[in-house]
């Protein structure tokens, strides 16, 4: 029995020790032909998907082949019927549904969309390093260019609202552009919002790139507005650091010729947002705002008309507001008579005033009237203001001889009713 036992058990072990030896040797066979490093996760040219295609036969890297999105312009309409929209309304599907109704059923062929705002963010990703090194871009509207892509397509005018020395974000990146107290500290307006000082002159480069970023991605006209020094707050304790003696009037004139010389030679329209009082003013305001100055190097001027925003005693009203034909009529007559009155006063040579009266003589832009295009009051303010209150300020506009208008209303959203159908 034990010899018997012996033998199981020696053959046993045999058994055991073969039995490793085959897996010792399997194992270096499997070694010696793993492939080690390198791992090629390609695939074959015939296997890739057509959306993609192969880039450089030894690479072995795909690149995307799908149609790159086209940016196009539409031309500015001898008529302009346009609307406002805050950036966070052009990009929500909601506020959307309401600008193609109402892009769709009625006169309206024009949309002014912020690109930037007063707190200073950008609405959209931009690509110029300056821009993007502020940090101040935000998706509000992701798909910029496809939205603007639809608005084309229904052969609709959009314009870029830069929202130029309002502008509480920049500061906090750049707080040696800001407008400041006479103590040295940053100074905000009574709503706590910052103001770039008008007379820095990098702000100036700034805002060009910002337009140039907004002509790229699809817009047709660049619309500064807050172009012009602070006008409510602590001016008491306001200080301008950039001035260099100069005074707000001649700063603003620079600024409104550096924006013209930047794109104007681009062929890319431009247009200011100014004041509604410097329709009948004689002076800046004290704001450095004349609206000649305006009209001389922006190629369209939009003084913002809004009844809602003359004093008592305006014209001779009490609440002017509530005369909203009445309004309007007035201070846009009185911005033509300037318009025609810069023909005798800036000649082609110059901002001096000249003796002879010859037409050619004088910028062909200045003899065009419909360079003004007023903003109209779409907003419950001094007064309630249903369809037929807008509705007298768009035929007050037509009666003096201006075919072009727009209206603003900050919740973006407008009454079907006082627009015409399409």
């Amino acid at each position: 029995m034990m010899r018997l036992w012996r033998d199981y058990g020696a053959t046993r072990v045999s058994i055991v020790i073969g039995g490793a030896f085959a897996i010792v040797v399997a194992g270096l066979v499997i070694f010696w032909y793993l492939p080690f490093g390198h791992i090629d996760y390609s695939i074959a040219a015939d296997d890739v998907d057509q959306s993609f295609s192969v880039s450089d036969q030894n690479s072995q890297t795909f690149a995307s082949t799908t149609p790159q999105f086209i940016v196009t312009h539409v031309s500015t309409p001898q008529t302009v019927k346009g609307v406002y929209m805050t950036s966070w309304a052009a990009g929500s599907a909601t506020f959307r549904k309401h600008l193609f109704d109402l892009i769709e059923t009625t006169e309206i062929n024009a949309v002014v969309i912020d690109v930037k705002d007063y707190t200073g963010r950008i609405s959209f990703m931009v690509d110029d390093p300056m821009l993007v090194e502020t940090g101040a871009s935000e998706k509000r509207i992701p798909d910029i260019k496809e939205l603007i892509g639809r608005l084309h397509e229904k052969n609709v005018y959009v314009i870029a609202r830069i929202s130029s020395f309002q502008d509480s974000y920049l500061i906090n990146i750049h707080p040696e552009w800001a407008v400041k107290t006479n103590a040295g500290t940053v100074w905000k307006d009574y709503k706590g919002v910052k103001w770039l000082d008008a007379g820095a002159k990098p702000v100036w480069d700034y805002l060009a790139a910002i337009g140039r970023e907004s002509y790229a991605v699809g817009f047709d006209e660049l619309n500064f507005d807050y172009i012009r020094f602070p006008s409510d707050g602590n001016l008491k304790d306001i200080s301008y650091s950039w001035g260099e003696g100069r005074s707000r009037m001649e700063i603003m004139k620079e600024f409104f010729a550096y924006i013209h010389d930047q794109f104007k030679p681009l062929g890319i329209p431009i247009s200011a947002d100014l004041f509604g009082l410097t329709t009948s003013a004689e002076d800046d305001l004290g704001i450095g705002q004349i609206l000649e100055y305006g009209l001389k190097y922006f190629d369209y001027v939009a003084p913002m008309v809004y009844p809602s925003h003359f004093g008592t005693g305006y014209i001779g009203y009490q609440k002017p507001a509530q005369y909203p034909y009445e309004v309007i009529n007035y201070s846009m007559t009185r911005a033509i008579a300037k318009s025609l009155a810069t023909t005798t006063k800036f000649s082609l040579l110059g901002d001096e005033p000249i003796a002879s009266t010859t037409p050619q003589l004088y910028t062909k832009e200045a003899y065009d009237k419909n360079k003004l295009r007023p903003w109209l009051q779409a907003f419950d303010l001094g007064a309630v203001y249903p369809p037929e209150m807008v509705r007298k300020q768009i035929q007050a506009t037509y009666d003096v001889g201006l075919n072009s208008w727009m209206l603003w209303n900050a919740g973006s959203v407008y009454k079907k009713e006082a627009l015409l159908p399409k």
